[in-house]
Parts: structure tokens; C-alpha cells; sequence
């Protein structure tokens, strides 16, 4: 069964939890990481254990959620070994994994529908790495990741 992590702010708590039902109606495995009311939080808190997981591999992939998006993704990209991806349509999703290999998918609560949201992480889901040349440009990522370790 795979598992997947999902979290999100208050403005994305909404959307989070239509995810994590859909999710779990596919048979996916999920480990909900907050927040879980309305009181306004500050996304760091609550992106940064999840992408900490997904960067250690201590889980495959992550959905984070906030009102634009583009916060988390922010955060989310700091981490070594994350490649997340902020998605606002299907074919952004189909790409993210396609030829990014995104391990952690992005929508914004304020900006998604629950329908279309749906729609991209069932495709983000089924979509496979292609590989190939894209995985050379990942490498160069890669690397850009272990120098700066090391500064």
C-alpha cells in the first residue's frame, strides 16, 4: 500500500481534508501532519515536518496544502531530496512527476477547487518518471544540493 503524508495551513485545511478522504478512497495509506481547525497558523510549522520526512525517505511523497501554494513550495524546495511541485491545472501535475520526479505536490486551498484538486493528485499519482534525460537534469539539481552542504 503506498503512504503518502498530506498537511496544510488553515487556509488550505479545507482542501487538505477533501484530499485526505480521496486518498484514502484510492487505498492509499495517509498520515495526516496538521493542521486539523481553522485558527490562523504560520505554514512553516506545519510544511517543515513533512518535507523533514520526505527528504530523510522516512516517506516516499507528501501533499502540502496552503491558501496560494507558493509558500510551502518555497519551504518545501529547501530541504535536501525534496522536489516539490506547485500545481494549478492536470498537465502541470502529469509533468511534476513526468519529467521533475516531484516527491512532494503543492496546491494552493484558495486557488484549487476540490475537483480539479483531486484530478491532478490522481494524475500526479499514476504518472510515472520518465527518466532518461530528465533524470540528468535532476542530477545537476542534485548537485547543486551537495555543495551547497558543504558551504
Amino acid at each position: 500500500m503506498e503512504k503518502i503524508a498530506i498537511a496544510s495551513d488553515h487556509a488550505g485545511r479545507e482542501l487538505k481534508e477533501d484530499l485526505k478522504e480521496f486518498l484514502v478512497s484510492l487505498g492509499v495509506e495517509v498520515t495526516d501532519m496538521g493542521v486539523n481547525d481553522d485558527k490562523s497558523v504560520d505554514y512553516p510549522d506545519y510544511g517543515i515536518p513533512l518535507s523533514e520526512k520526505v527528504s530523510k525517505g522516512e516517506i516516499p511523497r507528501g501533499v502540502l496544502v496552503c491558501g496560494t501554494g507558493i509558500g510551502m513550495s518555497i519551504l518545501a524546495n529547501k530541504f535536501r531530496n525534496v522536489r516539490a511541485a506547485l500545481v494549478s491545472d492536470v498537465f502541470s501535475a502529469r509533468m511534476a512527476k513526468e519529467h521533475n520526479d516531484a516527491n512532494i505536490l503543492v496546491i494552493g486551498g484558495r486557488i484549487s477547487g476540490k475537483g480539479i484538486a483531486r484530478e491532478m493528485l490522481k494524475v500526479w499519482l499514476e504518472t510515472k518518471f520518465e527518466g532518461g534525460r530528465h533524470q540528468k537534469r535532476l542530477d545537476k539539481i542534485a548537485a547543486i544540493e551537495v555543495k551547497e552542504c558543504k558551504k
